[in-house]
């Protein structure tokens, strides 16, 4: 794959495509595929994010406990560790049935299904730490297909277009099926608790049930797909062989790249603001005073509209404008979109205000991540090493959301709403300080030859 190919923004400018062929790229097999492979990924953050802390509070378990338990989300972080084992390792069986990226795909996808099951049946307040040990699983298990669907994703989407197709439909299917996990999943409790009165752990049981049995979409998004072709192995070579230098080359080619730490630290800085802040959005809307319904009718189904559109908007922007100035405008858009938050904790449960707060949030959110995407996508190097090495990017962008979100409940119970969302918007300079540093250094023109820094 050339740096061309791996770049979404291309070497040479797109041209511009009609109505038609624009909506045949995106139902095209390849990027539909990518797409619900996006809804896949996307169902298991919540059930162990925000719906799980929706939960707790709900059956009275502190913030700080809500806090602590974003602990579970490590496995995202350190996924990089066991990434080298998806390039260099077949799943039995189902490797040879489906290929190598397809074999782990539904392997992952069988296990998840399983560990949100076991943890629909637990109690928040009885068994903590089951609820703990389940919700790490999932996490896992989460983890593992992520490193499956990002390799295929940046293997099996050839040209720019179709990597800036596949961005907005893996972002679409992503918050898709947060909705599904979110905003449904608490609909649904809504609903079995008030309107049918079963009791409130059994509503929640259901809810969680039937968000496991939501996998099956993508284990169709798998069969569906077509297999990436698959870098040659030398002949001879057993698994441990294989393991070693898989590793050892992934690694050994990134960090000898010119600013490979400065790289590293962007990478884990820029999604910093968004980390602190998305912990404890359900619990501050809940605590200034709205309901469940609410919550769900405005920061998941009204949000779920800016999202849609700033995911194609972020892939228009990838498209057309260099990567580093579409950084910079995600940047900034992402940072200055959570002080509206801070506003809201001024006005109280002002619903006109929520809803023009969470539209901004979702819309400038949805950008961010496809072009961020777009950039962790252009760093990745040989196929072989696809997987281990967006792990490792990917894990990093993780580290705020558990390392920084498990502190973010004793933060808030301590400066207050207000200050908090303030201190959430600051957290996002060093992300920007890191862009104008690597800009400086030319390291957008090793990404794209012809793009002027």
């Amino acid at each position: 794959m050339t740096e061309q190919t791996l770049s979404p923004t291309g070497g040479t400018k797109p041209q511009r495509r009609s109505p038609k062929e624009a909506f045949a790229l995106y139902t095209q097999r390849d990027v539909l595929s990518v797409s619900l492979l996006g809804f896949s990924s996307g169902l298991p953050l919540a059930l162990t994010g925000g719906t799980l802390a929706l939960w707790m509070k709900d059956v009275g378990v502190t913030l700080t406990t809500i806090g602590l338990f974003s602990l579970v989300g490590l496995p995202y972080t350190l996924k990089f560790l066991w990434a080298p084992v998806l390039d260099a390792v077949d799943v039995p069986l189902l490797s040879r049935l489906l290929g190598r990226r397809r074999g782990w795909l539904l392997a992952c996808q069988m296990v998840l299904m399983a560990a949100i099951a076991a943890l629909a049946v637990q109690d928040p307040v009885a068994s903590p730490f089951a609820v703990a040990a389940c919700a790490l699983a999932v996490a896992i298990a989460s983890a593992t297909q992520d490193i499956a669907v990002d390799a295929f994703r940046v293997e099996r989407l050839d040209t720019s277009s179709e990597q800036a197709a596949g961005m907005a439909g893996y972002v679409t299917g992503y918050r898709i099926a947060m909705l599904a996990t979110g905003a449904g999943v608490i609909a649904l409790v809504a609903y079995l608790e008030e309107a049918l009165g079963l009791p409130r752990g059994t509503s929640w049981f259901w809810g969680y049930l039937l968000a496991g049995a939501c996998v099956a979409i993508g284990i169709i998004a798998t069969l569906f797909a077509r297999e990436p072709k698959a870098p040659e192995r030398t002949p001879g070579d057993g698994t441990g062989h294989r393991l070693l230098a898989t590793t050892v080359g992934a690694f050994r080619e990134f960090l000898t790249r010119d600013q490979a730490v400065m790289i590293l630290l962007f990478v884990m800085l820029f999604k910093f603001c968004d980390a602190f802040a998305g912990v404890l959005t359900g619990p501050f809307v809940l605590d200034i005073g709205f309901s469940k319904a609410t919550y769900v009718e405005i920061v998941k189904v009204v949000g779920f509209g800016g999202t849609i559109v700033g995911g194609f908007v972020g892939a228009y922007l990838a498209r057309a404008y260099p990567l580093v100035t579409c950084l910079w405008i995600s940047g900034v858009l992402q940072m200055t979109s959570n002080l509206g938050f801070t506003a809201q904790a001024y006005a109280g449960p002002n619903a006109t205000l929520l809803t023009g707060v969470i539209l901004v949030e979702n819309f400038t959110s949805a950008i961010g991540t496809v072009i961020f995407v777009a950039y962790l996508s252009a760093l990745c190097g040989a196929r072989e090493h696809t997987a281990t090495q967006y792990a490792l990017l990917t894990a990093l962008t993780a580290v705020g959301r558990t390392l920084l979100g498990s502190s973010s409940g004793a933060i808030a119970e301590a400066s207050g709403w207000p200050l908090f969302f303030a201190l959430t918007a600051v957290a996002g300079l060093p992300g920007l300080v890191a862009l104008g540093w690597l800009q400086a250094k030319g390291h957008f023109r090793t990404l794209r030859p012809d793009e002027a820094d």
